[in-house]
């Protein structure tokens, strides 16, 4: 018995639900699939699927035996994926993390340009604010904004930079004190992003002068469309990445404040950064994504 043969003939008969269709994605005949299967039967002296005339269904032990064989699957395409991808073209699944709104509105758009240009690139894209186990979750490559803080057994590379602005509606200022300095903020509703914090400082630069005001509000979120949201609405000042706001500003839905200011959530900077395992270094699909996502920020 071919083993690997095998073990795809089982995985794809248990995400098929027959022998017929497993066939068919396999490129081989039913009858092929029948006999690798019941000869994985034969050798682990278990009944992984049962047979009936309309439909197969797996068992308790196919079940657990499925998820082993996925996995085994998966690493060894991926072993194979990290071998070709040290040639000449990008080849192979590239497992992306960006931020939420990040990745929706800056990169999403534009990802037929990367797959366009490289036919042979399968590019899985994972939104999430969290920061990110590379390691633990077989992740690739992670874009992380605001902060170039990572462990030694990581790679950063600066791709990029961004402003974060300080906004609120016409309604909102109409109907509130202005906010002509930074402790004005003391007095009004600051929406802020969720670091994991209780308090939270926005520290103010200008001409080499640093001020950190310690902003108060009833909202936060991880998300910060959602913040936008709410400052659209009228309910506060919000600080906000400058490629989140931009249209809204143009289009005067949202005032800018504080213009002379560079404003950061405490110490954290501006950067745009791509992280990834040392043992990324030299891969095709690493290489291409990087190069990618310097044009796309490059305008």
């Amino acid at each position: 018995m071919d083993k690997l043969m095998a073990l795809k003939a089982f995985v794809e008969t248990v995400r098929c639900g027959g022998f017929s269709a497993a066939g068919r994605s396999l490129g081989v005949a039913t009858s092929s699939v029948t006999r690798l299967v019941s000869s994985l039967e034969t050798e682990l002296q278990s009944v992984l699927v049962n047979r009936s005339p309309r439909q197969v269904s797996v068992t308790e032990a196919g079940q657990a035996y499925f998820t082993r064989a996925v996995a085994i699957l998966e690493a060894l395409e991926e072993a194979d994926a990290a071998i070709a991808d040290r040639g000449s073209q990008a080849r192979g699944r590239l497992n992306v993390s960006v931020p939420v709104e990040f990745g929706r509105r800056l990169i999403a758009p534009h990802l037929g340009r990367l797959l366009e240009r490289h036919p042979q690139l399968e590019v899985n894209l994972r939104l999430s604010d969290d920061v990110v186990d590379l390691l633990g979750e077989r992740v690739d490559v992670a874009v992380r904004l605001g902060s170039t803080l990572v462990s030694d057994d990581v790679v950063s590379l600066g791709v990029g930079e961004f402003q974060r602005w300080l906004v609120a509606s016409p309604v909102y200022l109409a109907r509130n004190e202005p906010v002509d300095a930074p402790q004005a903020l003391l007095a009004h509703e600051c929406l802020r992003f969720d670091y994991g914090t209780a308090s939270q400082r926005w520290q103010f630069t200008a001409a080499g002068e640093v001020q950190q005001v310690a902003v108060r509000g009833r909202l936060h979120s991880n998300n910060a469309d959602v913040l936008r949201e709410a400052a659209l609405a009228g309910q506060g000042v919000a600080l906000l990445a400058d490629w989140l706001v931009r249209d809204d500003v143009v289009n005067g839905r949202l005032l800018r404040l504080l213009e002379p200011y560079d404003i950061s959530p405490g110490s954290a900077s501006g950067a745009i950064s791509v992280l990834y395992l040392p043992n990324q270094r030299g891969s095709r699909r690493v290489a291409a994504f990087v190069e990618f996502l310097r044009e796309l920020l490059a305008g």
